[in-house]
Formats: C-alpha cells, sequence, structure tokens
C-alpha cells in the first residue's frame, strides 16, 4: 500500500507517525513534508498548494489514499480535483471546506439549522460593521470570514478594540481577501473544548477530547497564535456528553451538507464553548487541529487507517470507533523569538534523544540548512509527552522542551491549567468542567 499526506507542519508529522503504526509495510510519501518526517517516509518537493502537481504525483505513483493535512488546498478543491481523476483522498471537498473558508456560510448553515452558536452578523461593508459596533454590547469578537492561518479571530473587550480590528481587516487588508467580509459575534463565557469527528457523509464518529491554548503568553495572554500547545483528553469527555455534541452539533451539518447535495467526507472539527446554558460552537474547521492532533492521534487505539480509507470509498463507518488509550498526552508548542507577528529562520537546533514512550518531538517549522537542523517557521517543534496521568505527560513535555535549545526560543508552561490548575478557573468554570465527573487536581 501507498499512502500521501499532504502539507509539513506538526500536525502532518503526527498523520505520517499514526500511518506507519497503522500500517508499518506501506510506503509513506509527504509532500513536502519536513526533516521530522524524513525517517518515516519518502518526502516530496511538491506544495500543499500545487492540487495538480499532486494529483499527478498521485497518479504515478498510484498512491493507495491522500491523507490531506491543511486546510488552504482542501478550500481550493483538492479532493475535488482528486475525485474526478478518480484517485483516492480523503478529506472534505470545496463545498464542504466552506465550514472553515467561509465563517458567514458556516454562521448562516447553523442558523438555519438550529446549531447553537454565537449570535452574530455578516458585514461587507466596513461602514456598517463600525455602524453596528456602535449599539453591541462589550466585550465581542470580530472574525475574519476567510481563512486567515488561525489568527482571524479578534477578542475584544471594547467597542474601541473592536473598531480597530474591523479597520485592520476591512480596511488596511490584514488579512489580505479572507478580511474583506467579517462576522461580529457576541462573546460567548465559558471554556473551551475541541472536539474531531470523522465523517462519512451521513454520520460522524467521535475522536478523542482536547483542549488548546491560543494565547502565545502564559495565563493565555498576549497574542492570538495558530496554538502554543494542547492536551487530552479534555473534561468533559464522558460518552453521554460526546453523543450531546454529536446529535445537536455535527449531525445538522452533516444532514444539511448532505440535503444541499454536497455530502461531507473527512474530519470535522468542532471548536466548542462550554457556557452555562451548554455547548456551543466557537467555530468549524474541515481539517484536524494543530496542535491537536499531536495529542490526539498518538492515544488512540484504534486503526484510522482503515476509517479514512472507507470515507475515501464512499463507504459506512458502521462499526468502526475510536477506541481511546489509557494514558493522557500534553504538546508544548516550541516558537521561534517575534512570533507570532514574525518567525526567526536559521537558528540551530539542538534535538535530543528521548525514550519514545514518554516523549516525541514532531517537526513543524524546520528544515536542513548544511547539514544541520535549523528553525524555519513561527512555530519550531511540538513536544509531546505521555503519562499514566495528565500531571505526569505535562511534566515530561515541559521537561523535555527546556532540553531543546535554539536561540530565541519561547514557549508556555501552563499547557493543561485547566485540569492542573483548577484555582484559577472561576466557580462556574470548575462546574462546567466536572459535570461530567472529570477529576479536577487540587
Amino acid at each position: 500500500m501507498k499512502l500521501l499526506v499532504v502539507g509539513n507542519g506538526g500536525r502532518e508529522h503526527a498523520f505520517v507517525d499514526r500511518l506507519r503504526r497503522d500500517a508499518p509495510e506501506a510506503r509513506l510519501f509527504a509532500a513536502p513534508g519536513n526533516p521530522g518526517m524524513a525517517s518515516l517516509a519518502r518526502l516530496v518537493p511538491i506544495g500543499s498548494d500545487d492540487i495538480d502537481g499532486l494529483a499527478d504525483f498521485a497518479r504515478d505513483e498510484r498512491i493507495d489514499l491522500t491523507i490531506v493535512g491543511p486546510e488552504a488546498p482542501l478550500a481550493a478543491g483538492l479532493a475535488n480535483r482528486f475525485q474526478t481523476r478518480d484517485l483516492p483522498v480523503f478529506g472534505p471537498t470545496a463545498a464542504g471546506a466552506r465550514l472553515e473558508a467561509s465563517k458567514a456560510f458556516a454562521k448562516a448553515l447553523m442558523r438555519e439549522h438550529g446549531v447553537p452558536t454565537a449570535s452574530y452578523e455578516t458585514f461587507q461593508d466596513p461602514s456598517a460593521a463600525l455602524d453596528y459596533l456602535a449599539g453591541h454590547d462589550e466585550p465581542l469578537v470580530v472574525k475574519a470570514s476567510g481563512l486567515a492561518a488561525g489568527k482571524g479571530a479578534v477578542v475584544c473587550e471594547t467597542r474601541d478594540d473592536a473598531r480597530a480590528a474591523v479597520e485592520a481587516m476591512m480596511v488596511h487588508a490584514r488579512f489580505g481577501d479572507a478580511g474583506a467580509k467579517v462576522v461580529i459575534e457576541e462573546f460567548m463565557r465559558g471554556v473551551e473544548l475541541s472536539v474531531f469527528f470523522v465523517a462519512d457523509g451521513e454520520r460522524a464518529v467521535p475522536l478523542i477530547t482536547s483542549r488548546d491554548y491560543k494565547r502565545v503568553g502564559e495565563g493565555d495572554r498576549g497574542l492570538n497564535t495558530g496554538g502554543m500547545g494542547a492536551y487530552a483528553p479534555a473534561a468533559p469527555s464522558d460518552p453521554d456528553f460526546i453523543e450531546r455534541v454529536r446529535q445537536d452539533i455535527a449531525q445538522p451539518v452533516l444532514d444539511a451538507m448532505a440535503e444541499a447535495g454536497t455530502p461531507y467526507r473527512g474530519f470535522l472539527y468542532a471548536g466548542l464553548m462550554l457556557t452555562e446554558t451548554g455547548p456551543r460552537v466557537v467555530e468549524f474547521n474541515c481539517r484536524m487541529g494543530d496542535p491537536e492532533t499531536q495529542v490526539v492521534l498518538p492515544l488512540m487505539r484504534s486503526n484510522l487507517l482503515d476509517a479514512m480509507i472507507r470515507v475515501a470509498r464512499g463507504e459506512s463507518l458502521a462499526g468502526w470507533a475510536c477506541r481511546p488509550d489509557e494514558r493522557a498526552a500534553v504538546v508544548t508548542v516550541m516558537a521561534s523569538a517575534g512570533y507570532p507577528e514574525t518567525s526567526d529562520p536559521g537558528r540551530v537546533i539542538a534535538l535530543p534523544d528521548f525514550p519514545a514512550e514518554e516523549v516525541v518531538v514532531y517537526h513543524a517549522g524546520t528544515t536542513i540548512e548544511d547539514e544541520r537542523l535549523v528553525t524555519a517557521g513561527g512555530r519550531v517543534l511540538g513536544v509531546t509527552g505521555f503519562g499514566a496521568t495528565l500531571e505526569e505527560a505535562g511534566a515530561r513535555s515541559r521537561e523535555a522542551a527546556e532540553r531543546i535549545e535554539f536561540e530565541g526560543s519561547h514557549f508556555r508552561s501552563d499547557i493543561g491549567w485547566h485540569e492542573l490548575a483548577p484555582d484559577r478557573l472561576t466557580a462556574a468554570e470548575v462546574e462546567l468542567l466536572t459535570s461530567s465527573g472529570a477529576p479536577l487536581a487540587t
């Protein structure tokens, strides 16, 4: 069997690692991949945005399944192109990817089909958006409707902050065309949770819950990033809660897409806010999250490749379920100097060896220069620690990150604090997290 993974980040490194375990005898390819994948797969110098180049490679190499990691090629129609050429691919078509590529589309679909989410309005005219802000309660959230590498949502404490965000997106084109249309939402109070599903067009099968950390600084302070760390499993994760999310959130979306003649097949990522009235959708993504993938996939005991092959063939996922490991996992993202506003490429990385059962290092922004491993992006490495408890997993992740060296590196040492340091939570947040009987550290 030949398998191709599209992408070059930590998420894709985790996919390659997962596939190597699911199919030890398979020939793996990664396009374009990164140095961390080189011992597991053959790296192919084709960018994830080169859809024709990827399709030609898959045809010429007779690839049995292509797995697409990032959202941009899915939104650009990679799955459509592969399907028209009878090339097996796992990932939604461009119509399905609109759930992420157009927040305006996703919000309208949720409103029409009763999926719980924040109240909102959509604007294409900056003046109308600014007028709307004048009468909106504080705080609020301003989102670029299009793809903005996970950085297009701005939580605004005041209307002045919101005006600045609208002007940055719509007038100054901070996110390019992605910010030409904006969604302005009410601010939801609660605790965030990531729930991932594998969808076959009719049903959604849940994976392991996780929680990620977007702010660059300790204590969830500072600028938004693509993600500074994550842990799994995350409370609440009991079967009754997950079934409620499946029925109230994932299933209506799949039903709506099927009714529109565009059945959704691939990963469906529901970013949730746990509120006093129940889980509400913050956003949908059309792929797995990064860095959540680096803690979710290693904890799976089920064969994920089997599920992806079924979906790519248009078959049912009936009978397939995600069986979780009994361990916990924490990933600490090591970033380069200046991130998230800039990156600092070319810094030599000193990467020691770690016991594989305790720590796995996923490469994200790395490359080889003069036979040396160096930085090549904002988020450089994802250091995943495993343990019998979340506390043990977190300690292993942080201790390993402290041993890795490159100039200007920085990372958060508080990943997992929602459950490891509940004294920092409000009484309402503790109640939300323990509603499923999830144990919190004391």
